[in-house]
Formats: structure tokens, C-alpha cells, sequence
């Protein structure tokens, strides 16, 4: 089985509307049994929190549940545990870098650096911008080209 972890900083916002909807396509192509998604913080801030409202609500309009989602924040073993470790943005990657194992030999991906013509935009945290919706847009194609590529590598 192949493990997706998505990573931000609270993981209110970002990082479980990415579980969310990649979760939601997986199941869509029937891989849930190959594929596995969830999300994590780089902070405790939130710790057992659920998604913010903001998110909740843009999940709903789009038919995608976020049941048992709740902000946890990465450990140790998550690096071990995890194949592909995609953060948000450049802070939650340098986060990410301090936190790994030091004898941890995986890669730390940022999430839209799969997305054509976006390979170095971050996805802005809708925490602070408030939007939302610019949030959902950037998460739905990067989800689509994340499982484009684990499919294309595990049919390798």
C-alpha cells in the first residue's frame, strides 16, 4: 500500500481539505485498498481540532466528506511510515527538513511542484488570506497530478 501524507502548519485548512479530496478520488478510481491519505501539522496548535469552517464548508458544496479528520501533528515515524511527504509550502518543507529523523533518507515534496506551470507556487494558507475557494482550486488540480504520478510510478 502506498501512504500520501499532506502536511501544513495547523492542518485546519490546507493539508485535510488535500486528504479529503484526494481520499474522495481514490475512492472515486476504487484504489482504496492501494492507496492510503492523510494529513498532518507541523505545529500542535490545533491538535484535535477539525477542519475550519472555511474548509467545511467548501468540502460540503463539493460533495466530499472529512469525516475523522482531525488536526494530529507529525512524528517521527511518519517519515518512516509515509512514502510521499508533500507540504503546502517552503515554510512546512524547512519545517519538515528540522523535524525528520536524522537518519531518515526520504524526500519532502511541495505540493504543487507536480502541477504543470506551477511548480513553485505555494498554496496560499486561506488561515490567513481567507480564500477559500482560490485554496480548493489549487488543492483539486494538484490532487489530480499528485495521483496521476503515484499511479504512473507504482505502474512502473
Amino acid at each position: 500500500m502506498e501512504k500520501i501524507l499532506f502536511v501544513c502548519l495547523g492542518n485546519i485548512c490546507r493539508s485535510p481539505m488535500a486528504e479529503a479530496v484526494m481520499r474522495n478520488k481514490i475512492q472515486e478510481i476504487g484504489l482504496e485498498k492501494e492507496l492510503l491519505t492523510a494529513s498532518a501539522a507541523t505545529s500542535s496548535w490545533e491538535a484535535g481540532n477539525r477542519p475550519h469552517i472555511g474548509t467545511q464548508k467548501l468540502l460540503k458544496q463539493n460533495g466530499i466528506t472529512f469525516d475523522g479528520i482531525r488536526s494530529t501533528k507529525i512524528q517521527p515515524e511518519d517519515f518512516y511510515n509515509y512514502g510521499y511527504i508533500i507540504g503546502m509550502d517552503e515554510n512546512n518543507l524547512e519545517d519538515l527538513r528540522r523535524m525528520a529523523p536524522t537518519n531518515w533518507d526520504g524526500e519532502l515534496h511541495l505540493f504543487m511542484s507536480v502541477v504543470e506551470g506551477q511548480e513553485t507556487e505555494e498554496v496560499p494558507d486561506p488561515y490567513y488570506t481567507g480564500d477559500f475557494q482560490m485554496t480548493y482550486k489549487m488543492i483539486d488540480s494538484g490532487t489530480d497530478a499528485w495521483l496521476n504520478l503515484i499511479k504512473n510510478n507504482r505502474n512502473k
